[in-house]
């Protein structure tokens, strides 16, 4: 089932929709705009922002309108957490600015405060008309619900392991907050569901059995994923698998910043599993080997990263000038034994000189060898090469003349 957020549409058909969150203080209006420009000029389709205190919900129509003056038309979702019935109420201008709520409801009231202060957001999603995903996380769990479902496990004559109920526990908090939206008025089209683990096992096991028992628009993410190596991997495993078998409509990558690297990391690693998996394509794809005892040295490894922060920096440019350039290859190999093969295979390759082999570099454009390199200028004359091609295989061709 389709989910439109502001312009962008989440299910029903449309492709695999890329969402990020900012980590700057939300009041922090500068900061906050200079990051979710960041994010969305990566690609991130959906930012997510913090809304947790007084000054950040009266910050949120101050950034939306400074995003819109720039340019940045990607919309922002709510992030709410125990006080957003309370700030809705208080700041009708936040709820204008956002395209989406995010409730928790493990975090939306505890006792007898969780029903009407849930079903206060659910009214303000309504009167504003705005969608919400209904956001459950195991490390956040409704404990009343994992209460009830663990007595009626007692009571069973067989009972299942305490790891099944809290699964269950998790799929169970998620459907039943949507089963109530919709009682309180809130249509199937604006309810998007995400049940977050942090286990690779449990993630799967977990969305392949909610995918089974609900048609809402499902949100995928491995939650507190990990820094580094780690966080990626782990997501990526999680993603590829239900990704494969067409679960999810719409994903984050919750990584933990390594110091001093972007936050925009998690925006790319979530177009490349998708890209990888052949599910949508963003960036021309840079094809290089790994290196043995053959190369002679680091070039073509710096080549090909040149290549690639090179590609990826020109694609804001390119995306709208050159139409279909995402779909392009380029192969940078390190040596003869595979790299003519793999740079006739790609739209354009180099196959570099390999250790003991004559120090030329031949260029291939669709097949054919085009031109050999040499020199100390191989790179500058390679980048070259490659914007040569983009411009005349992706070009915008004017149209023919009705005869």
């Amino acid at each position: 089932m389709g989910v439109k957020v502001g312009d962008v549409q989440i299910g029903g058909g449309a492709p695999i929709v890329i969402q990020s969150m900012t980590n700057t203080a939300t009041e922090d209006i500068d900061g906050t705009v200079e990051q979710v420009i960041a994010l969305a000029r990566a690609g991130s389709e959906i930012v997510r922002i913090t809304v947790n205190t007084e000054d950040a919900a009266a910050a949120v129509p101050k950034i939306r309108e400074r995003l819109d003056r720039q340019g940045c038309d990607v919309p922002l979702v709510g992030d709410f957490h125990f006080n957003g019935h309370r700030l809705l109420d208080k700041y009708p201008a936040c709820a204008e600015a956002l395209g989406k709520f995010r409730i928790n409801p493990g975090n939306v009231g505890r006792g007898t405060k969780r029903d009407p202060q849930f079903a206060q957001m659910i009214e303000f999603a309504i009167r504003y008309d705005k969608p919400v995903r209904i956001g459950v996380n195991w490390g956040s769990l409704d404990q009343s619900v994992l209460a009830r479902l663990l007595d009626e496990n007692a009571q069973l004559p067989e009972p299942r392991d305490l790891d099944e109920v809290m699964r269950d526990a998790v799929i169970t908090s998620a459907l039943e907050s949507a089963a109530k939206a919709e009682e309180i008025g809130l249509t199937a089209d604006k309810i998007v569901i995400s049940c977050k683990m942090s286990g690779v096992q449990e993630l799967i096991t977990v969305y392949q059995d909610l995918a089974e028992r609900c048609n809402y628009a499902l949100h995928l993410g491995l939650t507190e994923a990990g820094i580094g190596t780690k966080g990626i991997v782990a997501s990526t495993a999680a993603l590829a698998v239900l990704l494969q078998q067409g679960i999810g409509d719409t994903i984050r990558i919750s990584l933990t910043p390594e110091p001093g690297a972007p936050r925009t990391k998690e925006v790319v690693v979530a177009q490349e599993i998708l890209q990888t998996m052949g599910i949508r394509s963003f960036t021309p794809m840079v094809i290089s080997c790994p290196g043995c005892g053959r190369t002679t040295s680091d070039y073509f490894q710096r080549l090909a990263q040149q290549i690639q922060d090179y590609l990826r920096e020109k694609m804001p440019q390119w995306r709208e000038r050159y139409p279909g350039v995402e779909e392009m290859h380029v192969a940078v190999m390190g040596c003869v034994v595979n790299g003519p093969g793999e740079s006739k295979n790609a739209n354009i390759g180099i196959s570099l000189p390999g250790t003991g082999e004559t120090p030329v570099a031949p260029v291939y454009e669709d097949g054919q060898k085009t031109v050999t390199l040499k020199g100390d200028h191989i790179a500058e004359d390679f980048q070259a090469i490659v914007e040569s091609y983009v411009s005349s295989h992706y070009g915008k061709q004017p149209e023919k003349e009705q005869a």
